[in-house]
């Protein structure tokens, strides 16, 4: 995240941070950013994200960029926001995901429409274009 932050100034974009106290006191937050908030909770954290986005981008992570992606998904599927999702799969990080939302859907545990709410595209450019308007 900070690689990506630091991109993003470089780039003279605006990059806001959110953390937890709890993680402040623990790591070592960036203060290179345009703002950072701290937040009481995860869940908070999670929400006030949420609340600032225009979309949602998954990069190549682990457990919590999962956990982050299912759960905008999750909100996606329930109606709670029409914000567009995506993954940038990068050299097919996110194949065996992808892979596995499709037999969901094979399965019949996940419908064809919730698993459009997912755009995926390896180069940046193209996850960009399918997530607009």
């Amino acid at each position: 995240m900070g690689e990506l932050a630091d991109a993003a100034l470089a780039g003279r974009g605006e990059v806001i941070g959110i953390i937890p106290g709890e993680l402040e006191a623990r790591e070592i937050a960036h203060r290179g950013l345009s703002r950072l908030e701290v937040v009481a909770s995860m869940h908070e954290r999670k929400a006030r994200m949420a609340a600032l986005a225009d979309a949602f981008v998954a990069l190549p992570g682990g457990m919590g960029t999962l956990d982050e992606l299912a759960e905008v998904l999750t909100w996606a599927q329930l109606g709670l926001h029409r914000k567009p999702c995506g993954l940038l799969d990068a050299e097919g990080y996110w194949r065996p995901f992808v892979g596995f939302l499709d037999h969901a859907v094979a399965e019949g545990f996940l419908k064809v429409e919730h698993r459009r709410l997912l755009q995926v595209a390896e180069e940046p450019d193209r996850l960009v274009d399918a997530l607009l308007p």
